[in-house]
């Protein structure tokens, strides 16, 4: 089973591949199954030319596992994961030199 904890598209600066990008997804992840349970963040920046460009280009993405361990999903685990999103991606972001715009999202946040 895999499962999106959390998605939310934010504004967001980064050049990769000589191409700018002004928006970023971020994410919270679990796979669980067969007693194992593995937790991963992600962000992804793409160029969000306009208000209705949500194109996701996967070229510009940044992967952090956080939990992978025997067990399964659990609501505190969950919450201990939901809390380092923000410095994880903090750090995804910046080993692709961008920055995410946590003031101005672009959506909702999606929970899973």
């Amino acid at each position: 089973m895999n499962i999106d904890i959390y998605k939310q598209y934010f504004s967001a600066s980064c050049t990769f591949n000589e191409v700018d990008r002004h928006g970023a997804l971020v994410w919270l992840n679990v796979e669980s199954g067969e007693g194992n349970v593995r937790y991963e963040v992600g962000v992804s920046f793409f160029p969000h030319v306009d208000k209705e460009d949500f194109a996701i280009s996967y070229d510009a993405c940044g992967l952090k596992e956080l939990i992978s361990t025997k067990g399964r999903r659990s609501r505190k685990r969950d919450e201990q994961c939901l809390a380092q999103v923000q410095d994880v991606a903090n750090e995804l972001a910046a080993s692709l030199n961008g920055t995410i715009c946590w003031d101005q999202p672009l959506t909702e946040a999606q929970y899973g």
